[in-house]
């Protein structure tokens, strides 16, 4: 068997001169030297260490399962925020954001997986918000599979953090493949929830249409362009044959889809509410944060770096997306009924719609001006991912005596849990916008610079009118927090199984939870005194 290897791989050594540069002299062996590079990959295994990590420990996870005995899945829980805080740390000495690997070995220089400025800025936010969705799981799963629950968590960071890294068309759908599904089970994790089941299903059945139209556009632009390389596409999209023009236009367009529904952009954004409410809060929050975060970072790549060519098909259609967003997204939210039960997860859902429509606007913005917009829509996800993770961790908090999650439960917070309501007050004026909330204040103003920046002056009204629409129903949740509680006894929602009573009722706060809440504060906090560590994405090219 050795002599055949040999015997093969010197055939094969001696065909390739021949197959690569047919017809130049000289012996085989010169020719391997100078003139064919080599097949041989060499893998950079710490630019990939980040979502490879989180993939490994999945498996880990889901093996340990098998043999912890039940009352030691606790142990679960922490080697998943383990696995997680390493992967984080892999992503230090990536700062310098100059690494490739995958790359093709003839033609043109082109690599699949490419860990630059954007890539790590992503997959911290990413990771840091699994993190937090773990601190605010890890009291919450004793009534859940917790082998499952921590394995598809991890499974889902694994896709969601390789998404940003990927620079082909290819990577791209399996990296969004890969963070969405396990997103499907976590949602309808919880067994015998009829709830939980019907929202899981919507979600599935609406992110498969999604994606086949999304394939569908992948293979009309490959039918176009005849490559699958980002980089590739944009220079072949430069000198389209007329006869073509029409095919990779739909292709675009159709490849636009999978991404907008991920963000939840208007019309996509259907099954956002129902989802939220449905899933366990903790998934509600990975799902508002880490999800769009997939479908924000995917819609970039294929826009900025695949699709430069194109801005004229998808700058319109992004700028009327983001206008339909924030309106759709901020008119929901403000009809919400405070007695109505699930009220508050559901206004977070209506209201990270509405924050989609704010994140869009850099990208249409792109199309208009240069790549630099792209960091306005960075640093808004990475205040967003703070705050709104911020606020589901004080939900999950108030969901302990209250089942029902009402608005109205929240009435008389600051009386009973001062620093929560404080807390959860700050969150939510970073939201609208307003002091002592300046990241939010901040950010807003640089995605709205960014629009001004590149002559989209109507949709900058249309942002301006959203924000002062946000503005009511932030500041009403915000001052229920301040008032009295009422001391009429409520009466109980039609799926919380028992009645709510107005009575506070103390108990000791899970040390994971109260670590959530204080990480996230001091983060917006932190933000709000140094808003330049996030606003400075603003101002530099991220590719």
């Amino acid at each position: 068997m050795t002599a055949d290897l040999s015997t093969t791989a010197g055939s094969l050594v001696a065909q390739a001169p021949a197959a690569t540069a047919p017809g130049t002299g000289g012996t085989a062996g010169s020719l391997l030297a100078a003139d064919v590079p080599s097949v041989v990959q060499s893998i950079d295994w710490l630019a990939i260490a980040p979502p490879t990590l989180t993939a490994l420990a999945a498996l880990v996870v889901l093996v340990a399962d098998l043999f912890l005995p039940a009352h030691r899945k606790r142990l679960l829980g922490y080697a998943t925020l383990t696995a997680l805080a390493a992967a984080l740390a892999f992503l230090i000495p990536l700062r310098s954001g100059d690494r490739s690997t995958f790359c093709v070995t003839t033609g043109a220089q082109a690599c699949s997986y490419t860990a630059d400025h954007f890539t790590v800025v992503i997959q911290a936010l990413v990771l840091g918000g699994a993190f937090l969705t773990v601190l605010l799981s890890l009291d919450d799963t004793r009534k859940l599979p917790a082998g499952e629950y921590w394995f598809l968590l991890l499974a889902s960071a694994s896709g969601a953090a390789l998404l940003p890294a990927s620079r082909d068309l290819a990577t791209l759908v399996v990296a969004l493949e890969v963070a969405s599904l396990p997103a499907f089970a976590l949602v309808g994790i919880k067994r015998g929830d009829q709830g939980s089941s019907e929202a899981a299903l919507k979600f599935f059945l609406s992110s498969v249409v999604a994606t086949a139209v999304m394939l569908l556009g992948v293979s009309f632009v490959y039918a176009t362009t005849g490559t699958l390389h980002l980089t590739e596409i944009a220079a072949r999209l430069d000198d389209v044959a007329p006869v073509l023009d029409t095919l990779a236009k739909t292709g675009v367009a159709l490849t636009l889809v999978g991404f907008a529904f991920k963000t939840a952009a208007v019309p996509f954004h259907f099954w956002v509410p129902d989802t939220y409410v449905g899933a366990p809060l903790p998934i509600a929050a990975y799902l508002s944060v880490v999800g769009k975060a997939v479908g924000f970072s995917g819609l970039i790549l294929v826009t900025v770096i695949a699709f430069p060519s194109y801005a004229d098909v998808w700058g319109p259609a992004l700028a009327v997306l983001a206008a339909l967003t924030m309106t759709v997204g901020n008119v929901a939210a403000l009809r919400q009924n405070a007695a109505r039960a699930r009220s508050a997860v559901r206004l977070l859902a209506w209201s990270s719609v509405a924050q989609a429509g704010y994140l869009l606007v850099p990208i249409a913005a792109a199309a208009y001006s240069s790549d630099e917009q792209i960091g306005s829509t960075v640093a808004y996800a990475l205040m967003y991912a703070v705050v709104n993770l911020g606020a589901f961790a004080v939900a999950a908090l108030v969901a302990r005596t209250h089942p029902g999650n009402r608005l109205s439960d929240y009435r008389g917070l600051y009386a009973t849990r001062p620093l929560a309501a404080l807390a959860l007050g700050f969150f939510l004026l970073c939201l609208a916008g307003l002091p002592p909330g300046i990241i939010g204040l901040f950010a807003k103003v640089t995605v709205f610079s960014a629009a001004v920046d590149a002559g989209l002056g109507w949709l900058a009204v249309v942002m301006a009118v959203n924000v002062v629409i946000a503005l009511y129903y932030y500041l009403q949740w915000t001052a229920i927090l301040f008032r009295a509680p009422d001391g009429a006894p409520e009466t109980a929602g039609p799926d919380t199984g028992s009645p709510a009573s107005a009575a506070p009722r103390r108990f000791r706060v899970p040390t994971p939870l109260t670590t959530a809440i204080v990480l996230t504060s001091a983060a917006g906090i932190l933000l709000s005194g140094v808003p330049q560590t996030v606003l400075r994405f603003a101002a530099v090219s991220l590719f």
